[in-house]
């Protein structure tokens, strides 16, 4: 099996900035025990193709509820490679458990942004059943796979990324 990245935490400090802008928070004790415990991304078995995410807090939403979560992760990995980000088959299956933009793609430029490449996700509780979604820290929240792509042989755009969610239209 080729390698073609890595995960690592983003700095505690991008990681501060983050957590407060989403849940203004801003207790310095609570933000360092929550990025000292973040769990990098890891396979359930050898035959996985998807690295878990794991939830660096507890939370539950509500019916139609969403919620914005800054991981403290980000994935350096080689050119010709992206990072897909889809909801745990199971979350997805019980609870209608949605990424709000169906699948993330992280590009392989986007380890190099000005915020270092900090991957979020934006969940929302789908469900039609009338059921609470409820999670602990460090439960697989999503699952990330890496996969090849391949571009046109017209293709000479040399535009560089520095951003992230619609960066590269602005």
């Amino acid at each position: 099996m080729r390698r073609v990245g890595k995960f690592e935490k983003v700095s505690y400090e991008q990681f501060r900035k983050d957590y407060i802008d989403c849940f203004n928070e801003t207790n310095e004790e609570v933000i360092k025990q929550i990025y000292d415990d973040i769990k990098l991304p890891q396979r359930a078995t050898s035959s996985s193709a998807g690295y878990d995410i794991f939830s660096p807090i507890d939370f539950e939403l509500k019916p139609n509820e969403e919620i914005k979560i800054p991981t403290g992760i980000r994935a350096r990995m080689d050119e010709d490679w992206v990072l897909c980000i889809f909801p745990r088959s199971s979350w997805g299956f019980k609870f209608r458990l949605q990424l709000n933009n169906t699948v993330g793609i992280i590009d392989s430029d986007y380890y190099y942004s000005d915020n270092e490449g900090h991957l979020f996700l934006r969940l929302t509780n789908d469900n039609k059943y009338n059921k609470n979604f409820s999670i602990k820290k460090g439960v697989g929240l999503t699952q990330g796979i890496f996969m090849p792509y391949g571009i046109t042989e017209d293709d000479n755009v040399t535009t560089i990324r520095n951003g992230g969610i619609g960066s590269t239209t602005k």
